[in-house]
């Protein structure tokens, strides 16, 4: 079967944007006197950019940190533009878009972030167009689904920066001792998995984190399972829907007959993908960017297949899209081109791929890494991608919420909370 991918960006993906980020980007659109933080005069008499990153490593010291990242990809861009300096702040995924809404708010925003959402950022008409921070050439080596959700009301503001998709993995030696022929296809025969798994020892048979990292794409994945999801064909929300409820009520049961990670709604992706990787996880959903972690961890006996839905393994998944974006208030248009093209048109994408296990969103890149064997069944799934509602405004403060509050399903009353996140998503 082939597999579809729904895109977020995730990934991985973002950290919680307070609720009072619209009230921010108002008070700065209106106009702030407050200076700005980008788009000063470098030593020299050349321009300073600002740019604020999500950190994609495991925190400021590691090996793959963003700090180290960014300062490769600065460095070769500055000996080739000496008139313009690229001022770096990368932030924890927990953190970002908090600490970015303050920046907002004090009027102190970068020329250049790069973080899991753009929308929020749009109707306060903060951002440059796509077309003025890109050059025909770059524009289109993108992939064109992918661009095409940066687009609000037909115009390109968000730019595709590194994607992922997911998958099931499973532990193939616990598997075996475990007496499993093979992945689970449906929710029974992934519960049965889960009960045989836990007789034979394994204290968290499937990895079920519903923290705040990344509760959203873990949600979406069950929802998807279920034939349903955020929003319906037309466009309408449906977080509350029937088979939204059903999905959790299903997990509710995985959890209470013990088959999962303890206390789901407060683990975040990263705990339970080291738990994998240590031997004490059967099964868990994840992505190419979980492999340098599986494999740090000392797991390379696992096994990849199609994430498995209530009558059969989904045709669709999550894809995970993050994205990159210009900020017009420091007037640095045609410096932030030229970063953009280096970008996108030298080496410095591959590195994101070679790094992090994340996926290219360029034509080109896709085209580089078509021969790895292990990023094959992600890159296969990437075409038929399905993404999250970033095109709606909305989906900030929906995205927010779903992370901080739908981990209570679990403990709580899935039609309630699935029913409080509706009524944000469909407010005025």
């Amino acid at each position: 079967m082939t597999t579809k991918v729904v895109m977020h960006v995730n990934k991985r993906l973002v950290g919680a944007v307070t609720l009072g980020l619209a009230a921010a980007l108002v008070m700065t659109a209106c106009g702030s006197e407050a200076p700005a933080a980008g788009g000063d005069k470098a030593a020299g008499g050349g321009v300073t950019l600002k740019l604020v990153a999500a950190d994609y490593g495991d925190g400021p010291t590691a090996e793959n940190s963003g700090e180290k990242f960014w300062k490769g990809v600065v460095d070769e861009f500055q000996a080739a533009n000496p008139g313009i300096k690229v001022d770096v702040q990368v932030i924890n995924w927990n953190d970002i878009d908090k600490q970015v809404a303050t920046m907002v708010q004090n009027g102190q925003v970068p020329d250049i972030l790069q973080t899991g959402d753009y929308s929020g950022f749009v109707k306060d008409g903060l951002l440059y167009k796509t077309d003025e921070v890109l050059s025909p050439q770059t524009s289109g080596d993108l992939l064109e689904k992918f661009a095409e959700f940066g687009k609000v009301e037909g115009v390109g503001y968000g730019i595709p920066f590194v994607s992922s998709a997911r998958a099931l993995f499973y532990n193939k030696a616990l598997f075996d001792k475990a007496g499993i022929a093979e992945a689970p296809k449906t929710w029974d025969e992934l519960k049965a998995a889960a009960e045989k798994l836990k007789a034979s020892g394994v204290s968290q048979p499937f990895g079920l984190p519903l923290g705040n990292e990344e509760a959203q794409a873990e949600s979406f994945l069950w929802f998807m399972g279920n034939g349903g999801g955020y929003k319906d064909a037309s466009g309408a929300w449906t977080v509350d829907s029937p088979a939204n409820v059903e999905a959790f009520e299903y997990l509710k049961g995985l959890v209470k007959a013990g088959l999962t990670t303890p206390n789901p709604g407060t683990k975040n992706r990263k705990d339970v993908w080291a738990d994998f990787a240590a031997g004490k996880v059967g099964m868990v959903n994840g992505g190419p960017m979980s492999i340098p972690i599986f494999e740090k961890g000392g797991l390379t006996d696992f096994g990849v297949a199609p994430i498995a839905g209530k009558t059969g393994p989904l045709d669709t998944t999550l894809g995970v899209q993050d994205w990159i974006m210009a900020f017009n208030k420091n007037g640095r248009k045609e410096e932030i081109k030229k970063f953009f093209d280096f970008f996108y048109g030298g080496t410095a994408a591959q590195k994101i791929s070679d790094t992090y296990k994340l996926l290219p969103v360029t034509k080109s890149g896709i085209e580089r890494l078509s021969s790895d064997e292990k990023l094959k069944p992600f890159l296969d799934a990437l075409p038929n991608a399905t993404f999250y509602p970033f095109q709606d405004p909305k989906w900030s403060e929906v995205n927010t919420q779903i992370k901080q509050t739908i981990g209570s399903a679990i403990d709580g009353d899935p039609k309630a909370v699935l029913g409080a996140i509706q009524k944000t998503a469909t407010a005025n």
